[in-house]
């Protein structure tokens, strides 16, 4: 049976042309679940994984409540990271091409506050941000919630893993009573039951399952003894030889001590975790987003939202407590109907946690030796590509095209020389082939973009 369409919803032309350009035909297993009922208004409770459509479904869903000429907050997402809101922002941005006028906010931590206080003065229709940072804003004064029609709560079991109980309580509570209300997880731990008890009215209960194939996901556990994990590791990336690789670690210490650990091995990587400052974590997510860093090295909170494509292998450096934390993770590769690789180091006292996974998946764990692995000392992973940073971004109206322009012309670089090209509100990342790295910055210190001098640096 074909998936069925979303030219079948009662959507408006100008939104199927907008879902038509971006690829979007069918609709996703959450999508054709939940949007039949986000569309007749119902608050919606629905679980499912990063990666799945679900930015997609509360995003059409609000987009259809919103008028564009009264100037007032009519929906508020809540995130439980900054880069999850990030990706949500821009995700809204794309599927609300459409809507002419239509201004999204974001409100993160980590960001100075006044610019968005400036922002918020100059009105908003759909505010995008972190619980923290939309809780200040609240006792400043600064954000008026009593129009909002629609709240979306993403990834709510982070935000109940992450203490924000009583900030999401303070904030909805700011809202009006009549209102929609969307609720997404991952899981569903108790606590999910109680937030929608509290905050939704009778909702429709969507549940697309976590779990991952094995054809599609191929899972191999690796028993050790403690002191062996690095040399696994290490061997792990001899025998598979990736190009894009997630470690995730149990704690910030661990991510910097493993990061550090592999870049000693001539494997390129970065850490990320609750301790990084904005820019720290900005720049290394640009950097492995567009390969100029092959390694990232997560914890579970960090990594959360991340939606990067052609993950080759994710590694558990240690296992979770929670057999659903696992899945998430694993979930980060086998995308986009690719085959994923998923590695698990575990020692005896981990036998309780693969036995929880076993029960999760209903299917055993396979299990292996690290000798069974063929080696190659000579194995190391960099990458073929350095990221550089602007000191402009999309406040100052610059866009990928610009940078491209300026690069494959005045500075007289091929198109193939350059990457990806991210652009954030006050600075961008463009991936520039490690050759011609010296040429771009050449350029960039005394030619312009769009008329204008910009700086620029190599990050990575």
């Amino acid at each position: 049976m074909s998936a069925p369409r979303f030219n079948q919803l009662s959507l408006p032309k100008a939104q199927i042309d907008v879902l038509d350009s971006l690829g979007y035909q069918t609709m996703t297993p959450i999508q054709a679940q939940s949007l039949p009922a986000i569309l007749e208004g119902k608050d919606v409770i629905a679980r499912a994984k990063t990666g799945s459509g679900k930015t997609a479904a509360f995003g059409i869903g609000l987009l259809q409540n919103i008028k564009p000429q009264w100037f007032a907050v009519q929906s508020l997402v809540l995130c439980p990271t900054r880069e999850l809101a990030d990706q949500v922002g821009k995700e809204l941005r794309k599927l609300a091409r459409f809507i002419p006028n239509l201004k999204i906010v974001m409100l993160c931590g980590g960001k100075s506050i006044g610019p968005q206080i400036g922002s918020l003065e100059n009105g908003a229709h759909i505010v995008v941000g972190t619980p923290g940072r939309i809780q200040d804003h609240l006792r400043k004064k600064t954000l008026d919630l009593s129009d909002v029609k629609t709240v979306v709560l993403d990834e709510a079991d982070r935000m109940l893993d992450m203490g924000f109980v009583d900030v999401m309580h303070d904030i909805l509570g700011q809202t009006p009573k009549q209102r929609q209300t969307l609720l997404f997880s991952a899981t569903y731990p108790d606590g999910i039951a109680k937030i929608s008890r509290q905050f939704q009215q009778n909702p429709v209960t969507v549940t697309v399952e976590s779990e991952h194939q094995p054809a599609v996901i191929e899972q191999l556990f690796y028993e050790i003894k403690k002191h062996e994990r690095n040399n696994t590791l290490r061997a792990l990336f001899e025998h598979y030889q990736p190009k894009s690789v997630i470690v995730f670690c149990h704690t910030k210490k661990q991510c910097d001590e493993v990061a550090e650990w592999l870049n000693s091995q001539r494997i390129s990587a970065r850490a990320i975790h609750g301790d990084l400052e904005q820019r720290d974590r900005d720049q290394v997510l640009a950097c492995f987003d567009n390969q100029s860093c092959p390694v990232l090295v997560a914890t579970d909170v960090a990594a959360r939202g991340l939606d990067i494509k052609n993950i080759d292998l994710v590694i558990n450096y240690e296992l979770p407590r929670d057999p659903e934390v696992y899945v998430h993770r694993i979930g980060r590769t086998g995308r986009a109907g690719e085959k994923g690789l998923a590695m698990s180091l575990a020692v005896e006292a981990d036998a309780p946690r693969m036995a929880a996974i076993e029960r999760y998946l209903n299917q055993p764990c396979r299990c292996d030796v690290p000798a069974s692995l063929d080696r190659d000392a000579s194995f190391s992973l960099q990458s073929d590509w350095t990221t550089i940073q602007l000191d402009a971004g999309r406040k100052q109206k610059m866009r990928p095209g610009d940078i491209l322009g300026a690069l494959t012309g005045d500075a007289g670089l091929a198109g193939t020389s350059i990457g990806k090209i991210n652009i954030l509100d006050m600075s961008s990342y463009v991936a520039i082939a490690n050759d011609d790295v010296r040429q771009a910055l050449n350029y960039l210190a005394e030619g312009k973009i769009k008329n204008r001098s910009v700086r620029a640096r190599k990050i990575r």
